[in-house]
């Protein structure tokens, strides 16, 4: 019988533990949580130097071996894989090709030199700098985040003048929250003269990028990029919001392998190695146009569901498997489903939650779809705005994972699930499933 590995895992919830025993030789495995889910998940605070040494040690004093250790959360989750990763002696990637991921502009510069065509304008921006206003750093309209965030968190479009002062507004007190763990994991890094202009308290201009969203998994062993996967982005109609993730996509083959190829330049140029990843693409169909959007060095949690929906088990595998040095064998397509998708009911607009669902709801919404997954993010008497890590025009209140036999058949289903479930607020709002 095989020796049982002991896997690490930051930032271990119940909700991926489960996903985590799909994965082909689970019964081989025991999962180990590194790191408390709510010291690594939208905390007021990440306090770098701590949440580190506080892992070390539980490492240190871990009778057993440490055979691997993954994660699937966003910064600061995937900067300090590296560092630990490292403490344990496993192989991994470097913390600079992190870095060049989790930085935006860093990512920006090095797309410039590896993929022009499918990089927009971009530029750096002090926030704390007025003079940024009289001195637009991109002409109208153009997109104004954090170097450093996920989820779209302080992500604003900025059409003129007004718009650029309330973000800048917006931003200021509240970069920090960000800029402050990852200087501390720059300090870390060999990065010579280049750390000044790499700091995490500016931002990043971008030009406006649309059309059809999509995201390439994939990870790298031994210098060579793999793309296992494409997956759609749905966005709203505001163009920021995510709606939703379909699986498998419906893109034309010639464009995803014009992704696929983008892809192995960039992740090559950066560096990374030892490491999943996936890669977020937009494809202007009018144009026949692709734009690069972002770089994660990390599966995507969004997309874990979906794979067991369709393919019988979470992408968990392939994390674990590149941890532990061997090459995947995944997709297998051995799931229940042709189709699967996740779904984030989103509510444009403030308000409080007056209802959110009780058990009967939920128990009547699994009886329907027995294998619908389910995560209620508001409680009520909550006010929307309270929620934490949103993006600067809607509020996602919950997920939801459905597989099916077609597109047309989710989105039938996504819409009778949320009627189950019957969420209700103080007024009435727009919602992206009424």
């Amino acid at each position: 019988m095989e020796n049982e590995r002991n896997i690490f895992v930051i930032g271990l919830d119940d909700f991926h533990r489960r996903l985590l025993q799909t994965v082909r030789g689970a019964e081989h495995y025991r999962f180990h949580g590194l790191i408390p889910y709510d010291r690594i998940v939208n905390p007021e605070s990440y306090p770098l130097e701590d949440l580190l040494h506080d892992a070390q040690r539980e490492l240190d004093r871990f009778p057993g071996t440490v055979d691997a250790i993954i994660g699937h959360w966003d910064f600061p989750t995937t900067s300090l894989l590296p560092l630990l990763q490292a403490h344990a002696g496993l192989p991994g990637p470097s913390l600079e090709a992190v870095l060049r991921c989790e930085n935006k502009y860093w990512t920006r510069a090095e797309q410039a030199e590896a993929t022009p065509d499918a990089t927009p304008p971009f530029a750096l921006v002090d926030p704390q700098d007025d003079a940024v206003l009289d001195d637009p750093p991109l002409p109208y309209p153009f997109w104004l985040k954090p170097v450093v965030a996920f989820s779209s968190t302080l992500g604003f479009r900025i059409d003129d003048r007004g718009d650029l002062r309330h973000a800048l507004a917006r931003i200021r007190p509240a970069i920090g929250r960000f800029a402050e763990p990852f200087d501390a994991l720059l300090q870390r890094a060999r990065l010579g003269a280049r750390r000044a202009s790499l700091a995490g308290g500016y931002c990043i201009a971008e030009g406006i990028i649309g059309g059809r969203g999509c995201t390439l998994e994939g990870y790298v062993l031994d210098g060579e990029p793999h793309i296992y996967a494409v997956i759609d982005s749905l966005r709203g109609p505001n163009g920021v919001s995510f709606v939703g993730y379909h699986y498998p996509s419906e893109l034309p083959e010639r464009v995803s392998e014009r992704m696929k190829e983008t892809t192995r330049r960039i992740i090559r140029h950066i560096g990374l190695e030892h490491s999943p990843f996936n890669i977020e693409f937009f494809w202007d169909e009018a144009n026949d146009d692709i734009k690069l959007l972002e770089i994660n060095p990390r599966i995507s949690k969004s997309h874990s569901p979906l794979f067991e929906l369709v393919d019988g088990a979470s992408h968990h595998e392939v994390a674990i498997d590149v941890a532990l040095g061997r090459r995947p064998e995944f997709p297998r397509s051995e799931g229940e489903y042709r189709y699967a998708a996740k779904f984030m009911p989103r509510v444009y607009g403030d308000a409080e939650v007056t209802r959110v669902p009780k058990e009967d709801d939920v128990a009547r919404l699994r009886r329907r779809f027995p294998d619908a997954q389910l995560a209620i993010h508001v409680r009520e008497g909550q006010r929307l705005s309270e929620l934490p890590d949103q993006d600067s025009y809607s509020f996602e209140i919950g997920e939801i994972f459905l597989g099916g036999d077609s597109r047309d058949e989710l989105t039938e289903r996504f819409h009778e699930a949320m009627r189950l479930l019957d969420f209700r607020f103080s007024s009435r709002v727009e919602t992206n499933y009424d």
